[in-house]
């Protein structure tokens, strides 16, 4: 049994990770508090813009494919 992967999947699970990274790389910034984590945040945000970009790429893709259509 295959599962398919839609463009509206892709999209969604985009989102959705962008969204925890965003999140999760403001709470360890040291404006925010005291966190004791060793975790690279500069390769964190950076991985959260990447992600957010991905996601806007298959925003656009499911934009043009409803004007062409």
């Amino acid at each position: 049994m295959q599962f398919p992967l839609t463009l509206w999947d892709i999209s969604v699970l985009l989102a959705i990770t962008a969204i925890i990274l965003l999140i999760t790389s403001e709470m360890l910034s040291p404006y925010y508090g005291k966190v004791h984590a060793y975790i690279n945040r500069k390769r964190l945000r950076n991985s959260a813009l990447v992600f957010s970009v991905l996601f806007l790429t298959t925003v656009a893709i499911r934009i043009f494919g409803i004007i062409t259509s």
